[in-house]
């Protein structure tokens, strides 16, 4: 790292929320550097996003694919963005990638290796080049969390980075404006843990749908959290789905093929599209070609929203189709899929599929959120002390629609940037981020470090919090917005079931002006009833995740209401022309355009 260790007794205690791979790096690099640094997971630490990741990590090395270049990364990832990313952000994340990739193996991480000595490079959809890498084939996600959660075990034990598990963060300290600390929940206390300044990295809200990609914890907490605190967010619409997630309970088409499904979703990863699988419906027809020309190489949105489209022309809106596999091992000889994706070999089997003779039932399954708290180049949100990087972040990156593997390079890269800033000898003033209102305040001080009789290593008891987050009621109005007309009365009764079928049905893939505002009432007349803001700081962990649901839900509402168009992963059916990339009618004999070989993997 760039910024020099911290000297010796003027140490600034970081508080890191989360342990997907932005909150694991961004603290073993600050301890490593000198910081005092405390690591809160709401679960275990390998219960994140990146646990699951299969994909890879995309970057550009030292010694890229011939031909690849970062101003292709950056031209791809612009691309797939819309239009809508910040250029400035997505420029920084792709130059300075093969520098995170270097300290990830400084972590201990171990890439699969190519054929001539260095890592092997991986082709995924919408990228033009091989620039995927990944450790373990399809369980990258978990091979680097594997990796880094090692490296934090490691400092634990040497004294050098506390760590709390178990531990669900409720609501952000501040005084004055500057956030210095934490309160959460551990073991059935409520508990406070003070800092000079606090790293959200807690990831996404995939449970806010009906299918997901996501683990039970991705429920909007960091978000909430910061919203609470009055912090900007922005790009909310943009909620990706991921097209081919394994349907449970589907069938296979075909004699003797049909059978039920009992098990939680799959994602199966767009690199098995970018090996030469193919998308067909029930009728055994290929139909990517009808509405890209990169067909299932074409981008997430596009891929989702054509599945979706699909469907709905066939009759079957809520129905599902097939992902061919089998045209992989036909082409590349018998057992190339249990070499290239061993853990999605044996995932589909445990499912009752065999997809070397099979096919695999898919939809799309909500999987990454593009919007979030608003950063700045530096992870700085619009309040004082409040860092965020990861998915929980609005960095800019991800535009409208996010490249193939680029979330988890964007953890490590604003991760790691935020610990500088936090690190500087002289931390400057602390600006807004670009298009964010105007800051009141300046950067951290930081508060004595105290610890309360019978509370875990730098916690405090937390009854005594009492107003000092502010705005933990404010919901809407902590954005400067408005509640919904209808926000004082009905009786609809809330579920956290209830509330994901309502947002996949009226907010997911496609929307409409009518659907989103049915979907706004529905969510006003539950806010009303349920009141989550006035949630017990010492209720059940349950209760503050259904609260943190339902602003997170009817903050996507507002924000796709607000934009009436349709760009990125964010399609009005009442506006479709708007939508870039996808075809108004089928064109069965439209070419497939020509992508770089996927034989350099």
């Amino acid at each position: 790292m760039s910024a020099a260790p911290i000297v010796p007794g003027t140490r600034r205690r970081l508080v890191v929320v989360g342990s997907g791979i932005a909150g694991l790096y961004a603290a073993l690099l600050a301890a490593d550097a000198g910081a005092d640094v405390v690591l809160l997971s709401k679960g275990q630490l390998c219960e994140s996003n990146t646990w699951y990741a299969q994909g890879g990590i995309s970057a550009v090395l030292d010694e890229p694919t011939p031909g690849d270049t970062v101003a292709a990364h950056i031209a791809d990832t612009l691309q797939a963005g819309a239009g809508h990313c910040n250029e400035e952000a997505v420029r920084l994340m792709c130059t300075e990638a093969r520098r995170d990739i270097a300290g990830l193996e400084r972590f201990g991480v171990v890439f699969d290796p190519g054929t001539d000595g260095g890592p092997a490079l991986g082709l995924e959809a919408a990228h033009s080049a091989p620039r995927i890498l990944h450790a373990g084939g399809d369980a990258t996600g978990a091979k680097v969390a594997a990796a880094l959660i090692r490296a934090v075990l490691a400092r634990q034990a040497g004294g050098s980075l506390a760590l709390h598990t178990g531990a669900h963060a409720t609501a952000l300290r501040q005084t004055d404006g500057h956030v210095n600390g934490v309160q959460f929940l551990q073991d059935g206390r409520t508990l406070t843990l003070r800092g000079d300044a606090v790293l959200l990295a807690t990831g996404g809200a995939g449970q806010l749908f009906a299918q997901t990609t996501n683990p039970v914890v991705a429920t909007a907490d960091g978000l909430a959290l910061a919203v609470r605190s009055g912090a900007a967010v922005s790009d909310l619409e943009f909620f990706q789905f991921h097209p081919t997630c394994l349907v449970p309970g589907a069938g296979t088409p075909g004699p003797g093929t049909a059978r039920g499904l009992d098990q939680d979703p799959l994602l199966i990863s767009e690199a098995v599209r970018g090996e030469g699988a193919v998308l067909v419906d029930g009728n055994g027809k290929r139909f990517m070609r009808a509405y890209h020309p990169g067909a299932e190489l074409a981008p997430r949105d596009v891929v989702s929203r054509s599945i979706a489209l699909h469907l709905a022309k066939l009759g079957d809106p809520n129905g599902h189709v097939y992902l061919d596999a089998r045209v992989i091992e036909q082409a590349k000889g018998p057992g190339f899929l249990a070499m290239r994706f061993p853990t999605l070999t044996q995932r589909t089997l445990d499912a009752g599929i065999d997809w070397t003779r099979e096919l695999v039932p898919v939809a799309p399954a909500a999987h990454y959120w593009m919007g979030g708290v608003l950063t700045d180049l530096h992870g700085r949100t619009t309040v004082p002390g409040l860092y965020a990087a990861g998915e929980v972040a609005c960095t800019g990156v991800q535009g409208a629609n996010r490249l193939a593997s680029n979330s988890l390079l964007e953890g490590l890269v604003f991760g790691r940037r935020a610990v500088e800033h936090f690190l500087s000898p002289d931390v400057p003033g602390w600006g807004a981020p670009a298009g964010a209102p105007p800051l009141a305040g300046s950067a951290a001080g930081g508060l004595p470090l105290t610890l309360a009789s019978g509370a875990p290593e730098g916690a405090e008891d937390g009854s005594a919090l009492g107003a000092t987050s502010a705005g933990a009621g404010a919901g809407f109005d902590a954005l400067g917005g408005s509640r919904p007309s209808n926000f004082g009365g009905g009786s609809e009764p809330f579920s956290r079931e209830a509330l994901r079928r309502l947002m996949t049905a009226k907010a997911g893939v496609l929307r409409s002006g009518e659907l989103l505002r049915e979907a706004g009432d529905t969510l006003g007349r539950w806010a009303a009833v349920v009141r989550p803001g006035t949630v017990a700081p010492a209720a059940d962990a349950r209760l503050h995740e259904d609260r943190n649901l339902l602003l997170a839900a009817q903050l996507l509402v507002a924000a796709a209401q607000e934009r009436q168009e349709s760009l990125g992963a964010h399609y009005r059916s009442d506006c479709p022309e708007d939508a870039s990339g996808i075809r108004e009618e089928f064109d069965t004999t439209y070419p497939n355009r020509p992508k770089v070989s996927v034989l350099h993997d």
